[in-house]
């Protein structure tokens, strides 16, 4: 940790991407800073995010399809701290996230165990397709890109196993969705026709075709194109239409993008996004399958695809990193300087938010707040009692100390139950009112219960969220946001 002075700290942040086809890291130094003039309240802020160090990019080690080689991600990890000259404890911010077809293997969670020790202290852990749409999109500059020019930019992101998109406009997600293709769908000796895998998602994108193609057989170059070409087609319904047909119906892994805005511009990052930007035309197998799959074919079909329907495509500032680096300086939020916690509480990680309130209707009854509160958490708690819950509302009725009050006293109420069991309450506030609603909180709880009240923070009910250790004196907490759009199903 470097400390410059009471109004500026500089923390280190890492990103790690284990992906289907490769896994790689990120190094980064954010500075948050108080923005605010001196007479005011402290505005606190991340005013700078610079890339330290950028990993060597490895292929994901997994075995027969199944399995992560967690000790292998491991020693990956270690050579590239050394590689840095950096140590795991220096990290104290960051994302790890598994992605696309890595994020179903039945060892998945396991990893995260296995990488802690080269995660920090607070880093958060998952595999939610929207969390990776949105970093990817903030990675490579489509977040960017759609405040500047004030329209809706989408960005796809196409890795070995699925395609994320993420959809921006003036700087922020309005929408996100996930399809299961990808370039490593399908597999091929390196440089050859013989395949060697084919994930279900993909078999299914044959049998749309009619081709009948199977482990052991030689694939021609019209069948790889004509695959590639199918999936960019998904690809392009899924910004264009909005209405998914049978397949792509079949292959999306969330709900499909919303028909209520115009896509302005498209942008590709991932794995393929440099076939998609540059003169690759498959004109022979063997670089086809240079790296046994059909990612720079699936890149060029996606760079042909966006063409004929028309749409433009954006050149994105990182294509392959993308995620990896969205994870590493994007994913973290400040909350401060009116905030109120309990230090010896944090860190707290996988924190399910829960909104019991209508955005258009705060009540001010003590009873009906109690009331409310009660409905939604026990409903919760019930089912999952070791679950951590917080709850996110806009603020109080009006702000004025009897409303804060009487929030609190409600808010305590509604509580009773799951503090019983946890003892451990969080209030996400969005008004700049945090420290006077924790105050009163304590006072309520008779200084009972272990509270943790930060504001400032937009979260919505479905979201989780991790809560790092104050920072600046305690006068900060460092929050990350994990949006999540929950899977349809299994397919």
């Amino acid at each position: 940790m470097f400390i410059i002075s009471s109004a500026e700290q500089k923390l280190i942040s890492v990103g790690i991407d284990i992906g289907t086809t490769t896994t790689q890291l990120v190094l980064s130094r954010l500075t948050v800073r108080n923005s605010a003039p001196a007479s005011v309240i402290p505005h606190m802020e991340i005013s700078e995010r610079e890339v330290l160090y950028r990993s060597n990019i490895h292929f994901t080690p997994i075995d027969d399809h199944l399995l992560i080689d967690a000790e292998e991600i491991a020693k990956i990890l270690e050579e590239e701290y050394r590689q840095a000259g950096m140590n795991p404890w220096d990290v104290e911010t960051g994302a790890v996230i598994i992605t696309g077809e890595t994020a179903k293997k039945e060892n998945a969670a396991n990893i995260l165990e296995a990488v802690s020790e080269y995660a920090g202290d607070f880093v958060v852990a998952t595999a939610g397709v929207n969390l990776e749409s949105i970093l990817a999109g903030r990675g490579s500059g489509a977040s960017a890109y759609s405040e500047e020019h004030h329209k809706p930019y989408a960005n796809i992101d196409i890795g070995g196993g699925t395609a994320n998109i993420g959809v921006f406009d003036g700087g922020r997600v309005i929408d996100a969705a996930c399809i299961n293709v990808g370039g490593h769908l399908v597999e091929l000796e390196k440089g050859g026709d013989t395949v060697t895998y084919i994930a279900e998602p993909a078999q299914r994108v044959l049998n749309d075709l009619g081709i009948e193609l199977m482990i052991g057989d030689k694939a021609t170059q019209k069948q790889l194109i004509r695959i590639a070409e199918r999936m960019a087609e998904l690809c392009v319904e899924s910004i264009v239409d909005r209405h998914p047909g049978e397949l792509l119906d079949e292959l999306l892994m969330t709900p499909a993008l919303k028909d209520t805005y115009e896509v302005y511009q498209v942008v590709i990052s991932g794995g393929v996004a440099d076939y998609v930007y540059s003169d690759y035309e498959p004109v022979a197998i063997s670089t086809m399958t240079q790296y046994g799959d059909i990612g720079p074919v699936l890149g060029w079909a996606i760079r042909k695809k966006f063409a004929e329907a028309g749409v433009t495509l954006a050149k994105p500032l990182e294509t392959i990193r993308a995620t990896v680096i969205g994870a590493g300086i994007h994913s973290m939020n400040i909350s401060g300087s009116t905030i109120h916690v309990n230090e010896e509480t944090l860190p707290l990680k996988n924190v399910q938010v829960l909104s019991p309130f209508p955005k258009d209707h705060m009540p001010r009854d003590i009873d009906e707040i109690a009331s409310m509160v009660s409905e939604t958490v026990d409903r919760i708690h019930s089912e999952d009692p070791d679950k951590i819950l917080g709850l996110a509302l806009d603020g109080p009725a009006e702000i004025t100390y009897k409303c804060i009050r009487d929030l609190a006293e409600g808010l305590y109420k509604g509580m009773q139950n799951y503090l019983r069991d946890r003892g451990v309450m969080i209030v996400i506030v969005g008004a700049d009112c945090g420290k006077v609603l924790g105050q009163c909180l304590d006072i309520v709880s008779d200084h009972h219960i272990e509270l943790v009240c930060v504001d400032q923070i937009d979260v919505d009910e479905g979201d989780y969220i991790d809560i790092g250790s104050p920072i600046m004196g305690g006068r900060v907490v460092p929050v990350v946001v994990k949006t999540l759009v929950f899977e349809k199903g299994n397919k």
